[in-house]
């Protein structure tokens, strides 16, 4: 995702690069006070990291 996107920046983005359509509707329901969102974190609060998964190395 290009940094400081749109609300209609990101459905168009999510449009033209495939996306499933649930993305699509779920992006539609996001609250648009015309601020560009500056990470994935302000979209997805819970956007797993790389510590969320499992790591090899710790066993």
């Amino acid at each position: 995702m290009p940094p400081f996107m749109t609300k209609d920046e990101l459905i168009d983005y999510s449009i033209r690069s495939g996306a499933p359509l649930e993305v699509v509707e779920n992006l539609q329901e996001l609250e648009d006070d015309g601020q560009p969102y500056e990470s994935i974190e302000e979209i997805w609060p819970d956007y797993p990291t790389k510590d969320d998964f499992f790591n090899e190395d710790e066993y």
